[in-house]
């Protein structure tokens, strides 16, 4: 499955999330520094042509990691990261949305990734206290200096995508969004009628709806997959610009993951999936 992001980026439509490779406030590498590239390496033979990170995660080691796992990055392969939310403390994530720090942080993650362009730089959280259109007015100054190809937005609703629509093109939205957490439907619906790539972080359902017995783990039964990989090939089936991120540290996860690409559902499956009621 491809979808063309940004109109110019031809991409497989599941990537890899690299927020678990890293403890995200020291930064230190999970399984250690060789097991993480060893991950990041494996994810890119098995097919993977869209990696996403942060600023924010390990407080910009995982930005580094990637670098020292891919770079010089092969042909095709699309690295997207984030500014906006900052990290005050182990467990605080604080919006900051001050043109000046985006750019800061564009400056830092360029460095880091070692590219001369960022593909894809996402607002990570809407500032409250910081109007939007200055946010994406400073992302937008960003792309016309040369330094970011496509913009992307995180956690917004439907009224804030048109709003930054306003101010610059959006590439991208990426949202909470999975067969039991449907709160993101209207934003969905207004990326796939724009052809703006919808990017489901947290792709796999979880709750009483994934434990043994339910319609996840009977759909899996009959195709001889995981609930993990049906909750994927679900996203997959639900719209044409879905692009989920699951992310992993394991390398036996990794691959069962990149293989929900290949489950195809049934008109009946897809309904019965269609027909759980989110949490």
């Amino acid at each position: 499955m491809r979808m063309i992001l940004g109109g110019d980026l031809p991409v497989n439509r599941l990537g890899f999330g690299a927020l678990r490779l890293t403890d995200g406030w020291t930064g230190a590498p999970r399984g250690g520094r060789d097991h993480a590239v060893a991950v990041l390496r494996r994810a890119v033979e098995l097919g993977v042509t869209f990696i996403d990170t942060a600023d924010s995660y390990g407080l910009g080691a995982s930005e580094e990691l990637i670098a020292e796992a891919l770079h010089p990055y092969p042909d095709g392969l699309v690295v997207a990261t984030k500014a906006g939310q900052s990290r005050p403390g182990p467990a605080l994530w604080q919006p900051l949305g001050r043109p000046e720090y985006l750019k800061q942080q564009a400056e830092l993650s360029l460095r880091r990734l070692r590219v001369e362009r960022l593909d894809l730089f996402q607002l990570h959280r809407v500032d409250p206290l910081v109007p939007l259109a200055d946010q994406v007015g400073a992302l937008k100054e960003l792309q016309d200096e040369g330094k970011v190809r496509h913009i992307g937005l995180s956690e917004v609703d439907a009224d804030q995508l048109a709003a930054a629509r306003a101010v610059a093109g959006v590439a991208s939205v990426q949202n909470l969004y999975h067969l039991t957490d449907r709160r993101h439907e209207a934003v969905l619906e207004r990326c796939a009628a724009h052809g703006i790539a919808f990017i489901p972080w947290l792709p796999v359902a979880s709750g009483r709806h994934a434990r043994p017995g339910g319609v996840l783990a009977e759909v899996a039964a009959e195709l001889g997959a995981s609930p993990a990989q049906v909750s994927l090939a679900w996203i997959l089936h639900r719209a044409p610009v879905t692009l989920p991120i699951p992310g992993t540290g394991s390398l036996e996860h990794l691959a069962e993951n990149v293989a929900a690409a290949g489950l195809t559902l049934t008109g009946d499956q897809v309904k019965r999936l269609d027909d759980v009621q989110p949490a």
